[in-house]
């Protein structure tokens, strides 16, 4: 294989490389002076000790020429810093155990030609990476890398999406020119050690320092000259790091090409579109679980569980299928994101998806390959997957032991909890970002409505909302750019390219196209009431409807009021985390006794709310019953008392869930009665036009 190194990667490894001899330059400069302060002040020790020989003199004496010792010790210390990757979470697998997967490592190995893992390891996220444990001397000494294959990439991928996802890994030590950033990296890691991994050497300068009040003053005079050499580090650590994810950039580009070389584009393409549904299913797996800790439940095989919701989801979105997995195109990558505005992240280290579908799409290279499942590349598909599974739940901590949850019964209860938690789908997704927009029921007169569903809720319609999110997001970064929040010299929005400086003019134009669309969808909102009330005055239903809007707008109002008293006490709490006075601490917590009644109001309201009836857990109930129990005491002269801190954050958050919630369910309420109000036919006629 011969790629060719595109223009602008030579160009940031030019930049790489003299980042690199600037560093060294840098440093080497830093290590004259430390070497001169230390053989002054060797020599300033001996001379003090010599003039007048004395235990204050050998004292002062020894200390001085510590104080040198110590900028020499911190210029050197990352000489015998490793950096090792816990292996703790990975389970090693060798060529006996699964010879195919080992067999198909092998072909990529020799076609990229680059040298075969050391080691390959299994884990169950969803990701595929090359690593091994590092140290300064690495930059001189070649270190053999290890394979990491998450299980739960490979079970979202076909076998030739899984080779072109190794090959971009193997790619990535290919080429002599890549070992640049392995150089960059390095640097970095010298220049984060200094600046940020300190702790065993300010331990010994602590330790030196309590030996004698007269080595304590060198050492305090260290320190401040080590500041300032970590002054100079820190512009160094942006400038470097800075050259280094350009470069990093430049190696994804790279290393998809050689994918591309090895398996073709469109597998890599197609899996990197679908990675964000397999990561998005493989987490909602876990928080599931996470939810059944308390009933000492747990899985079997997470990975059947994440290929059930992956495949649910993507019947829910209606997405096509290939090879029974998921087709997610670029649309659909899209079509929530209406930003016009581009802003150049300096600080990434991946380009973006899209940016690197098109640079594949350039390649047009196409190759043919083995379709089927990756996963049926290992011996014993299931077996491997729950031994997996058990390994992740090894760590969890159970009141008891816990049980593995029967499959059907886990699809059972994650579709009813979907659907629970789910807008009908006769809306096209038009609710699942917006809530209905408040306006006047009382003075909705004209019911003659020519509007039908297809149209209050057609794609036309849901784009209007995403139209109204982006102006809003687009806004409030470039409010961010305008008082420097942001720190970046250009940025560009709807194609033209600006200066930071003219960010604050483009707000007043974004906000007017924002009002304009605003307006929209409130007159769709108008109609689309009038049209379902048209529908109910068939049934009778008319008042109840009128009824759940007025509801539904007062409940809109309050929640903003709830959601800030939970605000307010959080950040009344906030102390907390950080060092503060004993007099200080106990008049904010005496500061903090009328929002806490405040809270125990509320809370009681919650209690006997008929919304939330069915919907309180009962450790929600317990923390509630024991917070309103008693006023507690947080402080008890000179230490928190943790127990009684953990019951009030308890309280708040539980607090916070249930108002979410109970704003959740009665917009679920007011939709649902809504769509109720329509005859199956319509609903099944209309459901039709929305299936591709």
């Amino acid at each position: 294989m011969n790629i060719q190194i595109s223009s602008n990667f030579k160009k940031m490894t030019g930049k790489a490389v003299f980042a690199i001899i600037l560093f060294i330059l840098v440093y080497l400069l830093l290590l004259s002076l430390a070497v001169g302060i230390t053989v002054l002040c060797v020599i300033g020790g001996i001379a003090l000790i010599a003039a007048k020989p004395s235990i204050i003199t050998l004292g002062l004496g020894i200390g001085l020429a510590s104080l040198g010792f110590f900028i020499i010790i911190f210029l050197f210390k990352f000489l015998f810093k490793q950096h090792k990757i816990d292996r703790s979470h990975l389970i090693e697998i060798s060529e006996h155990e699964e010879p195919r997967l080992f067999s198909i490592i092998r072909e990529i190995v020799d076609e990229v030609q680059t040298d075969f893992p050391k080691r390959i390891y299994l884990s169950s996220d969803v990701n595929a990476s090359v690593f091994y444990d590092s140290n300064f001397w690495s930059m001189i000494f070649p270190v053999r890398k290890n394979l990491q294959i998450g299980l739960g990439l490979v079970n979202t991928v076909s076998e030739q999406e899984f080779k072109a996802m190794l090959a971009h890994e193997f790619g990535h030590f290919s080429q002599r020119s890549m070992k640049v950033g392995s150089y960059v990296y390095n640097v970095n890691q010298v220049i984060f050690n200094m600046l940020n991994d300190n702790d065993s050497f300010d331990n010994m300068m602590q330790k030196w320092a309590n030996i004698s009040g007269y080595f304590s003053i060198f050492v305090a005079i260290a320190v401040k000259l080590i500041h300032g050499i970590q002054w100079v580090l820190r512009k160094m650590y942006d400038f470097v790091n800075v050259s280094y994810m350009a470069l990093s950039r430049e190696m994804e580009f790279h290393a998809d090409e050689i994918a591309a070389n090895v398996a073709g584009y469109v597998p890599l393409k197609e899996s990197l579109l679908r990675i964000d549904l397999a990561e998005h299913s493989y987490s909602t797996v876990l928080n599931y679980y996470e939810a059944k800790i308390p009933e000492n439940i747990k899985s079997k095989n997470i990975y059947r569980e994440q290929e059930f919701i992956m495949n649910f989801l993507a019947t829910q979105n209606n997405l096509s299928f290939r090879n029974n997995l998921p087709v997610v195109s670029e649309l659909d990558l899209s079509k929530y994101n209406k930003s016009k505005l581009t802003i150049k992240d300096q600080w990434a280290s991946h380009p973006s998806t899209e940016e690197r579908i098109k640079a594949l799409e350039l390649t047009g290279i196409h190759k043919t390959g083995v379709e089927k499942p990756a996963i049926l590349l290992f011996e014993d598909q299931e077996n491997i997957q729950e031994k997996i599974t058990e390994k992740l739940f090894s760590s969890v901590t159970y009141d008891h032991s816990a049980l593995s949850l029967d499959f059907e019964e886990f699809k059972k209860d994650y579709v009813d909890t979907f659907n629970k938690n789910s807008f009908p789908l006769e809306y096209n997704g038009y609710y699942d970002d917006k809530n209905p927009v408040e306006f006047d029921v009382n003075n909705c007169f004209d019911f003659d409505s020519t509007e039908t569903l297809d149209l209050l809720f057609s794609k036309e319609k849901g784009d209007m909302v995403y139209d109204d999110i982006a102006f809003e997001n687009d806004r409030n970064i470039l409010l961010s750019i305008a008082n420097k929040s942001i720190d970046i010299k250009s940025f560009d929005y709807d194609g033209q390219k600006y200066k930071s400086a003219q960010a604050q003019d483009l707000i007043p134009k974004i906000e007017k196209q924002q009002n304009a669309i605003r307006e929209r969808i409130k007159e769709n909102d108008v109609k689309i009431y009038k049209f379902f009330y048209n529908e109910a005055l068939k049934k009778g239903n008319a008042a109840v409807l009128k009824e759940k809007y007025i509801s539904f707008f007062k409940q809109d109002s309050e929640y903003e009021d709830k959601g800030s008293l939970y605000n307010n006490l959080s950040m009344a709490t906030a102390f907390i985390s950080v060092v503060t006075p004993f007099k200080q601490i106990k008049e904010n917590f005496k500061a903090l006794l009328p929002k806490e009644i405040e809270l125990k109001e509320e809370i009681k309201k919650l209690m006997v709310d008929e919304t939330l009836s069915s919907e309180i857990p009962a450790q929600t109930t317990e923390n509630f019953e024991k917070y309103l129990s008693k006023e507690w005491e947080y402080f008890n002269g000179e230490a928190y008392s943790n127990d009684n801190l953990q019951i009030l954050f308890a309280a708040m958050n539980d607090y916070y869930y249930l108002i979410s919630r109970k704003y959740f369910l009665t917009k679920v309420d007011l939709l649902s009665y809504q769509m109720a109000q329509l005859e199956p036919t319509e609903k099944l006629q209309f459901s039709s036009c929305l299936t591709p």
